[in-house]
């Protein structure tokens, strides 16, 4: 009976029109005890000869006896009936909830900002215009291909996860009668057949030798002929290989096109076929001239035949199951079963596992469709796809190992699945607490990094690939995909995993700490710049992961609290040095610091900090939740040395003004790059704006006067404060000049800058608020510019929508240009000529512009810091800087220097700085009753500085100050300082009616002068240019007079002729 049926299924081969051979194979394999050996038997004698002419195939007469001898009579077996029919009642049984659509490469993609969970989450072109989606606020993207619909994801949608297409209940069908479940045997059957179909599929496409079959396939004659078969790289040009074509098969150019045109879209190509000798020669040829000194050959191998059919054809069965599965979900479970189960006695993986395990040794075309084939069986069946994560993390970092020293595309890398899984919450928090996922994840950065760590354990990444660091970025890609979503509900065991991975996070941020350090060059340029676009670059892409840490840390108090702890430890295991070294002592007005000999203008610094600013960002998440308190349960005081967590991030800041002061200059441009990205939209969340934080919380925790002296002695202004600087070298008077007005303005923001959440009473809201009207002080700005200069989370969101209409008007576009906001009149009060996010070009432009307008509007050019928002209680004694000993000293000496004609030391930040102490003080007496006020910056200011016959105090050196030629352009804010010291006087005297009077009439009359007097003033200029003009005219009327007097002869001949001319013309006409 076997014999029949085998010559009865070789002679389909020959004559694939008889109608009954597909029953009869069904049939046949039906009474066989091993489907999967009878099965193999008949593609071991049919593959071979319908995959015959790989290099000049008739693809349409292959895929009909494809179809005819091996897909039909699978398709009778796995029914039992006519297949066409019982697909179609498969297909009309009811619309799948899930698209499932696998994008391919330049296709539209859809993502709806207001419902999508994320921005991975999009929906193909026909699904969003089925949607909801497509009235709200949506983003286009163009695929790079390999990634899914969404639509039927319920995880992924806020609201309107469905469209029409797929919505329950929809295709005329009611919710019970959507899935249209098999009846057994076709179940059963299933069983039989698809492990048997995935096993093949498996075991032809990692196969590795080139000669040979597996033996249960090698039932047919060998022949002797073979393939000389060429793979794609994206290390070789496109002309490079039609080039080594050329010469190794001395081919025409159109052949050689061809065939490099297939290898790229394809993966591998036959180039040659023949004997095992002629096609291996045609391999080393092509391998020899595709070689050069700095590339490796061309990938080539030589396959037999029969290798070569059945690789192909285990890939168009692939294509075939993609099809089955599509029909049915009882289908695609009994195949995500199959590839998940185990050989009993085996040591290898089950066969999904083994499929990834191979994915970057396999070419092109077969990494597509097995991903496809993933795509549409596991990633439909939301159980499975839990299943198939679990194997993923499981081979993670082999994975990913073998991604970076692969050369294809991510794209086409079984690795960039993991976006498919990691963003979808419940599986993200399953793979958190089964498989701690975040330790894999970081420790798998670690371990493919290691040739960047110097001696001491911190990255360097001097001489890097860019193409390696491009290909670890995924990773760290896939930790912000894991960290995506915050969970809502805490379990004790995922609260212990998180934990886990934030300490392995920290390992990472502990090998940054502090890396490529470098020494101010003194006397010679440097000769190379260093690399330094690596190590910024990796701190972009953790920018979003460090603020979704601290976000997850946030959620809770205990779990705040110990992230706290562990963050801490890391930063105080990295500071070592600073504690065991040497020490200098400062004394100024009474007070002592003892601090570690240190000079940024001669010692190593670095800009990367990642683990301090971690620690700020947590600092500040409890002092949100009120959380302070409890502190030193976890962190004891005496452990806790504040000076050692402000030390570094003040080393940076001092980095920064020094870079400004032209110290650095012989350091090259890669250093002011560093410095440019420190404080630009995309670094500076997670760099310079946690510096100011660290150096909030200094300025909280310690004693104001030793804060200051510790700043002092890092800017290397101590020297300068303590004695007359005895220097006529102009450069050096600028320098000082320039570190005083940076150290200035950093003690501005420390006081002064409280508009992040927890550190003063703020919302997000009106932080995006303040960062737009400072944005549109400068200009009117169109949406795009705005958005560009803002921070954008782990959403892409700026958050910018939400608020602009409450800060700024739209103004349409004229007949040409665009649409730009312009700032309310009422938002303009919040201006900050300090703000700390200006460059030094936008704080010109700034202020300039509002300058001008207040010129306009009649009104004087004083520029005041706004009232700023309370501090929140952690931060409540940062205000005590203002009033400290120290900071009157300060300010006394540099008011004293500007007053002096034979110094050239002045600085506009002294201003502010007073204004922002008045403000204080204005601002608790209107809060509070008088003698509960302790803060008395009025007092001290004007308070004598020393008992000597000639002293002053800081209000008389004001009133000196506007009598300077020199500093005409800020009477006006002197002025203004003056009022507020006579409103916080009057305010201590308690008479806060008198001063709300007083205070208003003064302005107003104020006003009124200055106006007058600047009618008075244009009223003048206007009638001496008019003067002007008359007599202009009166002398060129005179000139123009004396000019036809003297060429009177000539003037009538002129006109003479012109006469003669028009009476011409006129007889002409």
């Amino acid at each position: 009976m076997a014999e029949e049926e085998a010559g009865g299924a070789e002679r389909m081969e020959v004559s694939t029109e008889l109608p009954q051979t597909p029953q009869r194979l069904a049939s046949w394999w039906d009474q066989q005890v091993d489907f999967y050996t009878s099965f193999l038997n008949h593609l071991a004698q049919l593959v071979p000869e319908i995959y015959f002419a790989e290099m000049d195939p008739d693809l349409e007469k292959q895929e009909e006896s494809i179809q005819m001898s091996i897909f039909t009579p699978l398709e009778w077996y796995l029914f039992g009936e006519d297949p066409d029919i019982c697909l179609e009642k498969l297909k009309h049984s009811g619309a799948f909830q899930l698209c499932g659509k696998v994008f391919k490469s330049g296709e539209t993609t859809y993502s709806c900002r207001d419902c999508a969970i994320d921005p991975t989450c999009v929906l193909c072109m026909d699904c969003f215009q089925n949607s909801v989606h497509k009235n709200h606020r949506y983003k286009m993207h163009t695929s790079t291909g390999g990634g899914f619909c969404d639509c039927g994801d319920t995880e992924a949608w806020k609201t309107g996860p469905f469209c029409l297409s797929h919505e329950p209940g929809r295709a005329g069908t009611t919710k019970e009668s959507l899935r249209c479940p098999l009846n057994e045997e076709v179940i059963a059957q299933a069983r039989r057949i698809f492990p048997s179909v995935i096993k093949y599929i498996v075991e032809m496409t990692i196969w590795e030798e080139e000669k040979e079959l597996p033996p249960e396939l090698q039932i047919r004659e060998k022949n002797d002929r073979y393939y000389c078969v060429l793979f794609n790289d994206e290390h070789h040009s496109y002309d490079h290989v039609i080039y080594s074509l050329q010469r190794a098969l001395d081919c025409e150019l159109a052949e050689a096109q061809l065939h490099t045109t297939a290898i790229d879209k394809e993966g591998r190509r036959a180039v040659k076929t023949g004997a095992f000798s002629a096609c291996q020669e045609a391999k080393e040829d092509i391998k020899s001239h595709s070689e050069n000194v700095s590339q490796h050959p061309l990938h080539v191998e030589v396959l037999h035949s029969e290798v070569m059919a059945h690789q192909k054809f285990a890939l168009r069965l692939g294509s075939w199951m993609n099809k089955i599965m599509s029909y049915s979900s009882d289908f695609r479970q009994i195949f995500c079963q199959a590839c998940l189960r185990e050989e009993p006695g085996s040591e290898n993986p089950c066969l999904i596992s083994r499929l990834m395990l191979w994915d970057a040794k396999l070419y092109k075309g077969a990494r597509k469709i097995l991903h496809e084939l993933i795509f549409s069986s596991f990633f439909m069946e939301m159980e499975y796809k839990k299943f198939f994560a679990m194997e993923f993390v499981k081979y993670y970092k082999q994975l990913q190992k073998d991604y970076i020293s692969d050369d294809h595309d991510r794209s086409i890398s079984v690795t960039a699945l993991s976006v498919q899984m990691f963003t979808v919450p419940t599986l993200a928090r399953h793979l958190i607490e089964e498989q701690n996922v975040i330790s894999v994840i970081t420790e798998t950065l670690l371990e493919v990094l290691p040739e960047y760590l110097d001696r001491n354990n911190k990255f360097n990444f001097q001489g890097y690939s860019q193409d390696k660091l491009g290909r670890v970025y995924a990773v760290i890609c896939d930790l912000k995909y894991i960290l995506i979503s915050k969970p809502t509900v805490w379990t004790e065991r995922l609260r212990m995993q998180f934990l886990e991975g934030f300490r392995s996070f920290l390992k990472i941020l502990t090998c940054m700490q502090g890396m490529e350090e470098i020494r101010r060059q003194v006397g010679q340029h440097i000769e190379v710049d260093p690399d330094w676009e690596a190590a910024i670059a990796i701190q972009m892409q953790l920018k979003n992961i460090l603020l979704m840490f601290q976000e997850w840390c946030a959620c809770d108090e205990e779990l705040l609290l110990v992230a706290y702890k562990e963050c801490h430890k890391a930063v105080m295991r990295c500071s070592t040095s600073f504690v065991s070294s040497s020490k200098t002592v400062l004394q100024l007005c009474g007070h002592t610091l003892e601090t570690k000999s240190y000079k940024v203008s001669e010692d190593l610094v670095s800009i990367h900090l990642p683990l301090s600013r971690t620690l700020a960002g947590l600092h500040v998440r409890l002092s949100r939740l009120g959380a302070i308190s409890r502190l030193h349960e976890f962190v004891p005081f005496e452990d806790f040395q504040v000076e050692v967590l402000v030390e570094y991030p003040l080393r940076c800041l001092v980095l920064v003004a020094q870079v400004v002061a032209e110290m650095w200059r012989r350091n090259g441009l890669s250093l002011i790059s560093q410095v440019f990205y420190y404080q630009d939209v995309k670094c500076r969340e997670e760099m310079y704006d946690k510096d100011i934080i660290m150096l909030q919380i200094g300025a909280s925790l310690m004693d104001p006067n030793r804060f200051l002296l510790l700043v002092l002695q890092r800017y290397e202004l101590a020297d300068a404060f303590n004695k007359t600087i005895a220097t006529k070298d102009q450069d050096l008077i600028k320098q000082y000049n320039t570190l005083i007005e940076e150290m200035l303005q950093v003690l501005i923001y420390i006081v002064g800058e409280r508009y992040v959440p927890g550190v003063g009473n703020v919302t997000k809201e009106e932080v995006t608020m303040r960062e737009i009207i400072h944005l549109l002080c400068i200009e009117p700005m169109p949406h795009s510019a705005i958005a560009k200069n803002l921070p954008e989370n782990e959403n892409n969101e700026t958050g910018l929508e939400n608020v602009i209409n409450k800060v700024a008007t739209f103004k349409k576009p004229g007949v040409s240009g665009h649409g730009v906001y312009e700032l309310k009149d009422e938002s303009l009060r919040d201006f900050n000529m300090y703000f700390y996010h200006y460059s030094k070009t936008q704080h010109s432009k700034a202020e300039h512009m509002q300058k001008k307008r207040r010129k306009q509007e009649n009104k004087d050019e004083a520029l005041p810091p706004p009232p700023p928002p309370e501090f929140c209680p952690a931060f409540s004694k940062v205000v005590n800087l203002l009033n400290c000993d120290v900071m009157m000293y300060i300010l006394r000496t540099i008011f004293e220097r500007a007053v002096d004609p034979d110094s050239n030391l002045w600085t506009e930040g002294m201003l502010q700085m007073l204004a922002l102490g008045l403000l204080e003080e204005k601002q608790q007496l209107q809060k509070s009753p008088e003698e509960e006020v302790t803060f008395d910056f009025y007092h001290k200011a004007s308070r004598l500085g020393s008992s000597a016959m000639n002293a002053q105090n800081i209000q008389m050196l004001l009133e000196k100050l506007k009598g300077i030629p020199q500093l005409e352009g800020q009477k006006d804010m002197i002025t203004w300082i003056l009022q507020m010291f006579d409103t916080v006087k009057r305010l201590r005297e308690k008479s806060c009616l008198i001063v709300a009077t007083t205070s208003e009439s003064e302005s107003i009359k104020n006003d009124e002068i200055i106006h007058d007097k600047e009618k008075a003033e244009r009223k003048r200029k206007a009638e001496a240019a008019r003067l002007h003009r008359q007599k202009i005219m009166a002398q060129m009327s005179a000139l123009q007079k004396n000019f036809i007097e003297t060429h009177k002869l000539m003037y009538d001949s002129t006109s003479e002729m012109s006469g003669r001319e028009d009476s011409i013309m006129e007889e002409e006409r």
